[in-house]
């Protein structure tokens, strides 16, 4: 890593600790109801016409019925619009019904925060689609996650209540004054950045150079031409224009990060100029990233009343997070070594010119690209500024490896926390198991139903993983989407098994994965990768609740300090990464070993 590398990451973690403080205090504000008097009148409005109220607690059983029930409904209603988009307004460009597959993908994907995306934005989707089924999504989905980390927060601060709350209240509360007011600043902020956001049809523009291209000719019949040995004829064409998609897109790019969604208005995401214009834009879009998940950091001290615990979890964090950077940069900004510059001496003969910018916006450059493909990949959110598929093998790996931690390392809104803290009820069970005592964390003691509960959560989602990539593999129809044979295509397919069982989004986009076998495979790991985890740590925290909070003995293990920093950190490592070591191995590993003894 470079001067200027170090000095972007110091002003990045620099910037997110200031802004993320002050919102952990609001964060904290909010899972406790401690809202203005005006606040809690219109609330009361809404909750009214819902049936319920603000006082009305709920087990953990029916907490996760709410999450299931509310997350279904609105899997059909953008199911829905996308089939029947074709005859609804606000539709300039006419894109025609989604097909059933992509559609159910599509659905799945926005409802559980994944946004993976096997279509392109800009022909695909109508602007009613865009803003009534993917944005809407965008909220409801980040809303629920930060709910089910505000239960979590609950079942550790209840003293034998057994109750964690109502959901219903927690979604209202969290959509409307965190979510809403920090993506409409932050709107407002990408439209002067450059950022389009209107509803006009696309536009024809002249081109400032002529485009010229070899296109095949057609007979007669309509039917491509062949010379006598098969080949197709061509003729040379030319292109003098050029269609600009529009769109509302500063509205959904701003909760697309705030949320840690990551599905682009484009297909380019947030390499696309209307989607990320500006090396400022590209700063603040990965600020928002992990805003709210350091936040929540800081929000959880609070609400257990032991700020330190909060910073314990937030360290950890941030350790794993620079592990990483330290390891992509490089890797990047070495390059491929197959591609040497003429007239180099043999010790330089193993760089590329200028590193790796393959697939990397030239107004970012590598350094913001490694740092962005880092933050997106470490925080569930899945948005690009570059080509993941065309990293180097170990660049390519690092976000990889950072999914399948769990998405613990920040992680998405709520979903990064309660992942982690999963992980700090296995550290502490290890470290009881190492000193002959009954494991407690925070005061609750940790036995045998915490932990069946506590491996399925960690369990569910490598299952997911392996098995879904060995379906894939396996068949032909798997097999068929592969764009490079051989080691990259494995790592294509597991990235992509990794990416929304994670509920990332993000993807090596050179394995062509709309299709009805992959958009259904993919459809049925994303609601399992999701709910599969956050049923777990709903009963774990109900069963917290009914719990009594044990005082601080001499035989308490800190919690708080650099011993249990570390025993997180290794049990994330050894817990979260071995389940992938043997298909890494299959994938990004030997591809490295090929490329550089290749050389």
């Amino acid at each position: 890593m470079n001067t200027s590398s170090w000095s972007l990451l110091a002003v990045y973690l620099g910037a997110l600790l200031i802004a993320a403080w002050p919102l952990g205090i609001w964060l904290a504000r909010l899972c406790s109801g401690q809202l203005p008097g005006w606040m809690h009148k219109l609330e009361a409005l809404l909750y009214r016409l819902a049936g319920t109220s603000a006082s009305q607690s709920m087990n953990w059983s029916h907490y996760a019925l709410a999450v299931l029930a509310f997350n279904a409904l609105g899997m059909v209603v953008v199911y829905i619009l996308q089939r029947v988009q074709a005859v609804l307004p606000l539709n300039p460009a006419g894109m025609v019904a989604v097909s059933p597959d992509s559609a159910f993908n599509t659905a799945v994907s926005f409802v559980t925060n994944t946004n993976w995306q096997g279509y392109a934005g800009e022909s695909t989707m109508s602007y009613l689609t865009q803003m009534l089924g993917l944005s809407v999504q965008n909220f409801f989905s980040a809303a629920t996650a930060v709910a089910v980390v505000f239960a979590l927060f609950r079942g550790f601060a209840a003293r034998s209540s057994g109750v964690i709350g109502n959901f219903w209240v927690d979604v209202t509360r969290i959509t409307a004054w965190l979510l809403v007011p920090l993506s409409l600043v932050f709107a407002v902020f990408l439209v002067e950045q450059g950022v389009i956001q209107n509803f006009d049809a696309y536009k024809d523009v002249s081109t400032l150079e002529v485009t010229m291209y070899q296109n095949p000719k057609n007979g007669s019949d309509g039917q491509p031409l062949k010379d006598a040995k098969g080949n197709a004829i061509t003729e040379e064409s030319k292109a003098t224009t050029q269609t600009l998609a529009m769109g509302p897109v500063a509205s959904q790019e701003a909760i697309k990060m705030v949320g840690t969604n990551g599905g682009g208005f484009f297909n380019a995401n947030s390499a696309h100029p209307y989607e990320n214009p500006t090396a400022l834009s590209n700063f603040v879009q990965m600020l928002a990233i992990f805003l709210i998940p350091a936040a929540l950091c800081f929000a959880f001290g609070r609400e257990i009343g032991d700020p330190r615990q909060g910073w314990a979890v937030l360290v950890a964090m941030i350790v794993m997070f620079l592990i990483a950077v330290v390891i992509i940069t490089p890797a990047e900004q070495t390059g491929n070594p197959l591609l040497t510059p003429l007239g180099v001496d043999q010790i330089q003969s193993s760089l590329q010119a200028g590193g790796n910018m393959e697939g990397k916006e030239t107004r970012f450059g590598i350094n913001a690209s490694s740092l962005f493909a880092v933050i997106t990949t470490a925080a569930s959110c899945g948005a690009v500024n570059a080509m993941h598929d065309s990293f180097t093998p170990i660049g390519g790996m690092v976000p990889m490896v950072m999914m399948q931690l769990g998405e613990v390392v920040f992680g998405g809104v709520g979903s990064g926390l309660y992942g982690m803290l999963i992980f700090a009820i296995l550290a502490v069970f290890i470290a009881g198991l190492m000193i002959g005592r009954t494991p407690e964390y925070l005061g609750k003691k940790i036995e045998a139903h915490e932990m069946k509960l506590t491996s399925i959560a960690i369990l569910v989602t490598p299952i997911v993983v392996l098995a879904g990539t060995a379906i894939a593999v396996l068949t032909a129809a798997g097999r068929a989407g592969i764009a490079n044979p051989g080691a990259h295509g494995f790592s294509e397919i597991l990235y992509a098994l990794t990416s929304v069982a994670n509920n990332n989004g993000s993807a090596f986009a050179g394995l062509s994965a709309n299709t009805p076998f992959y958009n259904i495979l993919l459809g049925i790991a994303i609601w399992l990768g999701r709910f599969g985890v956050i049923v777990p740590v709903l009963a774990i925290a109900g069963s917290l609740a009914a719990k009594k909070r044990l005082p601080v003995t001499a035989g308490t293990l800190p919690t708080h300090g650099l011993l249990f920093v570390t025993l997180l950190i290794g049990t994330v490592l050894l817990v979260g990464l071995l389940n992938y070591v043997p298909a890494l191995a299959l994938g990004p590993m030997v591809e490295h070993l090929m490329l550089w003894l290749s050389k």
